[in-house]
């Protein structure tokens, strides 16, 4: 694995830079993708391992990962992780996580008043958790200065006015509480439906399914095309299998049906596919192959030229 914390590139006139946080086995392969087969992760281990599939404990391997995109003279955070000091007892890998995002945002030469933006690509835990931080006992918005720009189905969902999810989870009131609603009290949430430019180079598209406000954020500058598309993929597996949800999908023939117009128009396009939990390279090119699609090349984050996957077996 490539355990470099802090890397970069660049698509047309926007510098894109990933911050990893945490890169480690997730759950079993078929607990995370239930709907998968023993042999599409068995068949392509020669490329699935070691950074997507740990074979000797039939583990996923995921990251904490949040992109940040210089762009248009400003400053753009892509779902800025779990946060510190959260209570989440329903999720035993980040309750009471305590990581160092501020620090690697530092390494990549931000600080937090320099941050314009804040996108919340969909309001699970993992992706809206530095939305804020603790401010002697109570939490605040961790970019002072920033615009927030929230899905408004999600936070209807998830908020207050729908019980926070319906009162089916008590993580959903929690995140809500403690990453959602400080940044609504300052005045810096900005609700969105849809579809919303940022700017020049970055769009925002709504992509329900995994949650009702699941969205993907859009770069096109130059003959650069990428799109960022959140939890609408947690493994490679689910671009060869685009039918096979997550088990955190919400709403599970919106979210397969989500995935495959995505990945439709990545391939049409030749945008980069860019996911939120992708270990390794954590970034990839598809093509269509047959009624399907397949992978082409990794993204060269960092240094050297894209690495090419080799050949992928789909049964």
């Amino acid at each position: 694995m490539n355990n470099d914390s802090v890397q970069s590139m660049v698509l047309g006139d926007v510098e894109v830079i990933r911050i990893t946080e945490w890169r480690a086995a997730f759950a079993p392969a078929r607990t995370l993708v239930p709907e998968s087969t023993a042999g599409i992760w068995q068949n392509n281990e020669d490329w699935l391992a070691p950074d997507h599939w740990d074979p000797d404990t039939d583990s996923a391997v995921a990251a904490l990962q949040t992109y940040v995109l210089r762009s248009a003279g400003r400053t753009v955070v892509v779902d800025p992780g779990v946060g510190n000091g959260r209570e989440r007892p329903k999720s035993p890998h980040f309750h009471h996580w305590q990581g160092d995002f501020l620090g690697l945002l530092a390494r990549a030469g931000i600080g937090p008043q320099d941050v314009d933006v804040v996108v919340n690509t969909h309001l699970h835990g993992d992706h809206v958790g530095w939305n804020t931080m603790d401010g002697n006992g109570e939490w605040v918005p961790t970019f002072p200065h920033a615009q927030y720009l929230v899905p408004a189905a999600d936070d209807f969902h998830f908020g207050p006015a729908n019980a926070y999810g319906n009162g089916l989870s008590v993580e959903d009131r929690l995140i809500y509480e403690d990453s959602i609603a400080p940044v609504h009290r300052t005045g810096q949430a900005v609700l969105w439906d849809g579809g919303h430019r940022i700017d020049e180079h970055l769009t925002l598209e709504s992509a329900p399914g995994h949650t009702p406000g699941s969205s993907v954020l859009r770069l096109a500058s130059g003959a650069d095309r990428a799109v960022f598309v959140g939890d609408l993929l947690h493994s490679p597996v689910q671009i060869l299998r685009p039918s096979c949800n997550s088990c955190f999908c919400l709403d599970a023939g919106q979210a397969a049906a989500g995935r495959r117009r995505v990945l439709e128009r990545a391939a049409a396009e030749r945008e980069l596919v860019v996911p939120a939990h992708f270990g390794g390279a954590g970034a990839v090119q598809v093509r269509r192959e047959g009624e399907g699609f397949a992978l082409g090349e990794w993204a060269a984050f960092g240094a050297g030229p894209a690495a090419p996957v080799g050949r992928v077996r789909t049964d």
